[in-house]
């Protein structure tokens, strides 16, 4: 199953659904699934499997008379791990071997859904893309076993991790900063459960912008799997359904080009894994009304 959420621009209603099985539309669930508004409230309540009964029913919403919102609204966590993918150690002046993930944190309002606009602030032109393949937690659990990890995930989508870069380095140990300006990111298009997803190893993702292939890589060189962040996570937090975890991203990132290539108004960032499908965005810049900054209305 697809899972989705989005806003119709017929009526002007938040939604939630399925995406049907000729990918032509949605089938809406708030109106079928008593006690769930949105769709963190039934990943949250563990009742995904309630909606497999509406999968073959007709398109409520064609995809074109939808606007794609943040897949989940509220996510209680967002994990987010660093320096993950093969050769991403040797992106960076220190090349240490460390003997444990690289976590940090990330608020949901950082952002934004499928082909919406990441918003690149006046203080800094260091907009940055990190393609990511996102895991969603679909059943509760501490210190999990590495074993039973997948069994805790409710399914998979797909993330850019975007970065004001300039702003992870105002102080040593912390990315806060650099990693939180409001809509610099994306998650979606859907949440793709596990029973449409092979091994995860057998990924391939990729990320193009204004269609050149910027990052390639899959899951096989990650020297954390997906697995392993789950069970690591869960060592020192309680994992409940709804949390997300960005994966890491490969190398390859604007940053890191000679000089560094960085997001401009009107580039088109699109991050792509045939199981999961294509997240795509556009970068705009904060309007300047007048003295005070403001984020555009959603597109």
């Amino acid at each position: 199953m697809r899972f989705v959420s989005f806003t119709s621009l017929i009526t002007g209603k938040c939604g939630y659904g399925l995406i049907t099985t000729d990918g032509s539309g949605i089938v809406e669930l708030g109106s079928r699934i008593v006690g769930a508004t949105d769709l963190g409230q039934l990943v949250g309540q563990m009742r995904l499997e309630e909606a497999r009964q509406f999968a073959k029913e007709p398109a409520d919403h064609l995809l074109a008379d939808v606007r794609y919102e943040r897949l989940l609204p509220w996510p209680q966590k967002i994990f987010c791990i660093g320096v993950n993918y093969g050769g991403r150690s040797d992106e960076y002046a220190d090349t240490s071997d460390a003997a444990y993930p690289s976590v940090f944190v990330r608020f949901p309002d950082s952002f934004t859904g499928h082909d919406q606009p990441l918003i690149r602030p006046p203080e800094s032109l260091q907009l940055d893309y990190e393609g990511e393949i996102v895991a969603v937690i679909g059943k509760p659990g501490r210190r999990i076993p590495l074993s039973a990890a997948r069994s805790h995930i409710a399914g998979l989508s797909l993330g850019n991790e975007g970065t004001i870069r300039d702003w992870v380095r105002h102080a040593k140990f912390n990315v806060t900063q650099g990693k939180n300006w409001d809509s610099t990111g994306a998650m979606g298009p859907s949440l793709v459960t596990l029973d449409e997803i092979g091994p995860f190893n057998d990924l391939q993702i990729s990320t193009h912008i204004n269609g050149e292939l910027r990052q390639q890589d899959s899951p096989a060189t990650m020297k954390y799997s997906i697995e392993y962040q789950v069970h690591y996570l869960s060592t020192f937090t309680q994992l409940r359904p709804g949390d997300v975890i960005f994966t890491g991203t490969p190398t390859g990132a604007g940053a890191r080009f000679d000089p560094p290539i960085w997001l401009a108004q009107g580039d088109e960032i699109e991050v792509s894994v045939p199981e999961l499908g294509t997240l795509r965005n556009t970068v705009i810049d904060e309007i300047n009304d007048g003295d005070v900054y403001v984020s555009p209305e959603p597109q």
